[in-house]
């Protein structure tokens, strides 16, 4: 038996994604422009903003890219504006970036876990024009946990390097159709949410698991204590079956977008050839944005 899928590991993992609080980009825009309509910082706020660059200053090479001030103002957000907790927060993750190398994972990396469609980025965007990233869990083709985190690191960062640049949050739909639960592995479950909690913090903005089975159920209320109440009201169960709860997936989407892409008619829909020229054309346009930002001494 397997240990948990990386789709259901990942679903518990993308939950601390969620908040309305700007991503961590790779296209961080000038200094004091705001993002997703939030105010400027206010001049305390700017004021700790320099204190946590300055006290992470200097960084070696691409690494000072990532201390743009809307990433400094997330990663305080997320410690309530507590400059040593959120320069530790943020020292972490760039010495995470500097030794993982996730903006560096090509697709040739990832081909084999990917090869099935077991997370791909939608060609459909929600009502708000969000990226969406679609799972499917019964796609399921490795029992590689290295690999398998390899591949959802390359996910969010290929959703990264897409966002468009009035947009900095992602949906996570996860499609749960032909769902089968094996061993369950808590400890795989948590390092993945340490990754993406700590180095790619509120990220997400819904995250939607769709007709989940009764057993999932049970195992969420088993990883709800390793959430915080935030994140938890952003998680939302829907199922095909109940009108209420599918009215948030038609608030969300139009519909017809995913005509045919989730349950059993997404047998057919996904084709790995044209999945992976996408990718490809994207490893390239990351390496240019990087090197052209790196050049202007720029945020990439």
């Amino acid at each position: 038996m397997q240990n948990i899928t990386i789709s259901t590991t990942c679903m518990f993992s993308l939950l601390f994604f969620c908040s309305k609080e700007p991503i961590f980009t790779m296209s961080t825009n000038s200094k004091n422009t705001s993002t997703n309509g939030e105010k400027s910082p206010t001049t305390e706020q700017q004021q700790k903003i320099d204190e946590v660059r300055s006290a992470v200053s200097p960084l070696p090479g691409k690494l000072n890219s990532y201390c743009s001030d809307a990433l400094i103002s997330r990663y305080l957000q997320t410690q309530n504006w507590n400059v040593q907790k959120a320069t530790k927060m943020l020292r972490d993750s760039l010495k995470w970036r500097s030794e993982y190398k996730p903006d560096e994972i090509q697709w040739e990396d990832v081909a084999t876990e990917a090869a099935t469609g077991k997370i791909c980025r939608s060609t459909s965007v929600d009502r708000k024009g969000r990226l969406v990233l679609l799972m499917r869990p019964c796609r399921q083709n490795s029992s590689d946990v290295a690999g398998q985190m390899k591949y959802l690191v390359y996910c969010i960062e290929n959703a990264i390097l897409n966002m468009p640049p009035d947009e900095e949050q992602m949906i996570w739909l996860v499609d749960f159709w032909n769902f089968k639960l094996s061993n369950i592995s808590m400890k795989v479950a948590k390092e993945l949410a340490h990754i993406v909690q700590n180095y790619y913090p509120q990220s997400l903005g819904v995250a939607i698991l769709y007709n989940p089975p009764w057993i999932f159920e049970q195992f969420y209320k088993m990883v709800k204590p390793f959430l915080e109440a935030r994140i938890r009201d952003k998680v939302k169960f829907v199922y095909a079956n109940d009108s209420s709860t599918m009215k948030i997936m038609e608030d969300l989407f139009d519909m017809e977008q995913f005509e045919g892409s989730l349950s059993e008619k997404a047998e057919d829909c996904f084709d790995i050839k044209t999945y992976a020229q996408r990718m490809k054309e994207d490893d390239e346009k990351r390496r240019s944005t990087i090197a052209e930002g790196t050049d202007k001494g720029e945020p990439i």
